[in-house]
């Protein structure tokens, strides 16, 4: 749209919102526009196809070597200047924008007064040379315009989803046609886990595998899961909460590696880090330990950096972050005692742990369900991850007390905490990882604790008992490293995008008469 720019009349170009009258007389001029073509004998949806040779960007790109060459485009007009027996169509594709140049010459008269009837957001096919204009635009002159679809709304002059994101997740598909950058988080998002699968299989030698989404226990993580009821079996199921157990099963049965990327649902709250229905990428590899944990994760990150935007160093707001290995290492118990002074290194019981934390200031409600591990963490998560900078990062916190990590071998150095890391970039935790626990009478006795807990009221997020995954573990598991990354955060920091929802393509929504 690059001619005539002064007297610019095009639709994207007008600023002022539509009334819901004017919107309505358009959808109904769209549709005895269509009635009309059907009369012609030019229904739009009875196309089935149209043969592609080229694309938009592609064209720009290699314009020298293309120019003079016919090819065939198609997609959506966005715009469109009509100055007597000519007319320039901005037309959008899957890679971006290209003009459409159309005169009544090179298509016949005929067609050029059906051409004149399409409007914005008409999906086109067009068969063309490749040519730049008087004023150097790189455009297609057509020979042949073919209407595929004929669009019945309208499309905002202006689009509100730059205001209201709420209509924006709603309406994505109007979202991904209106706003160049949301196409690009996404294409971005597919390169990453495409990225993630190629380091998985090709440095790591991990299969990709597909687990239960529905079971009867939600096991592999604390969290409240959804309920639903199987009516064939007359039993209630939940969704799952983790990829783990069943992962792990498949260690024991001789897939000495394996991976999965797919939904977990969790019944919790939503904030810009949180939604109940999030992707998770879990990895499993035997004869391995947390350090190939530290190193795959590492790699992962620093490889879906480099495949998205060309560098390790990566901006999120006013921030920025190097994500090239090695990263630093914070032990969990030295941070909580460095940030409140508590000797926890010279405290070995439960007693003298509450104790403490209620000097510095902890409230408890009822001591006899605390013990020191717990408190270490609860004050870890209070105190600590809150201190500006303090988890940054990028880097792994290590040494995580055993009463809050009932999947992780214990340190064999110091059995009161575990071979367990999580990962954090911008204060956000990004991943979880241990040297997986596969002692199953250890396994059967965290399990009774956390099921205690769990039937007690003292922590509805506990883990249940898992007879099954006990009773594997006894058929026997090799050592074996395990990690879970949420995929969602991992886009949301290497886009710069602000909330979770702007990575998700259909976020979960509360419906609009709600």
């Amino acid at each position: 749209m690059s001619e005539n720019k002064g007297q610019n009349q095009n639709n994207e170009a007008e600023v002022r919102e539509l009334t819901e009258k004017e919107i309505g007389e358009q959808r109904q001029i769209k549709r005895k526009k269509l009635e009309e073509l059907r009369e012609m004998g030019r229904d739009p949806y009875l196309e089935e196809t149209f043969d592609v040779s080229a694309h938009s960007a592609d064209i720009k790109a290699n314009f020298e070597a293309m120019e003079d060459q016919e090819v065939r485009v198609a997609g959506r007009i966005m715009a469109f200047r009509r100055m007597g027996k000519v007319a320039f169509v901005d037309m959008q594709d899957k890679q971006g924008r290209i003009q459409i140049f159309v005169a009544r010459d090179n298509i016949t008269a005929d067609e050029y007064n059906v051409f004149k009837t399409y409007d914005v957001g008409d999906i086109i096919g067009v068969v063309g040379e490749v040519f730049k204009t008087k004023t150097g635009e790189i455009s297609i002159r057509a020979s042949v315009v073919k209407l595929l679809c004929k669009s019945l709304q309208v499309l905002p002059n202006k689009w509100h989803g730059l205001k209201d994101t709420d209509l924006r997740y709603r309406q994505r598909y109007v979202d991904l046609i209106m706003n160049e950058d949301v196409r690009d988080v996404f294409q971005k998002r597919a390169k990453i886990i495409s990225t993630m699968r190629r380091v998985l299989e090709e440095d790591y030698d991990l299969i990709e595998v597909e687990t239960p989404v529905l079971g009867n226990i939600a096991g592999g993580a604390a969290a409240r899961p959804f309920w639903t009821h199987h009516n064939t079996l007359d039993i209630d199921m939940t969704l799952r909460i983790s990829l783990e157990l069943h992962l792990k099963r498949l260690i024991v049965g001789g897939l000495d590696g394996v991976y999965e990327i797919g939904k977990v649902f969790r019944n919790e709250g939503m904030d810009k880090n949180h939604s109940p229905e999030f992707t998770s990428m879990e990895a499993y590899k035997a004869y391995v330990n947390l350090e190939t944990m530290m190193d795959l994760m590492e790699q992962v990150t620093y490889k879906c950096a480099m495949a998205v935007n060309g560098t390790p160093i990566i901006k999120y707001g006013d921030k920025e972050f190097d994500l090239t290995p090695p990263w630093n290492k914070i032990d969990m118990t030295e941070a909580v005692i460095k940030t409140t002074g508590i000797p926890f290194d010279k405290i070995d019981t439960d007693e003298e742990a509450i104790k403490a934390a209620k000097e510095y200031g902890m409230k408890f409600e009822d001591e006899s369900e605390w013990n020191r591990g717990k408190i270490i963490a609860e004050m870890f998560e209070d105190y600590c991850e809150d201190i500006p900078g303090f988890l940054d990062g990028p880097c792994f916190v290590c040494g995580h007390p055993v009463e809050v990590s009932p999947l992780a071998k214990k340190d064999p150095k110091d059995p009161r905490i575990t071979r367990r890391f999580e990962a954090y970039i911008n204060g956000w935790e990004l991943s979880n990882a241990f040297s997986e626990l596969n002692e199953p009478i250890d396994q059967y006795e965290r399990f009774a604790e956390q099921q205690r807990q769990l039937e007690t009221g003292v922590d509805e997020e506990a883990h249940p008992m898992d007879t099954d995954f006990v009773n594997a573990l006894e058929v026997g598991m090799p050592p074996t490293g395990g990690i879970g990354i949420g995929v969602d955060r991992l886009v949301m920091l290497l886009t710069d995008s602000a909330t979770i929802r702007d990575v998700q393509l259909f976020p979960v929504m509360k419906p609009e008469n709600k």
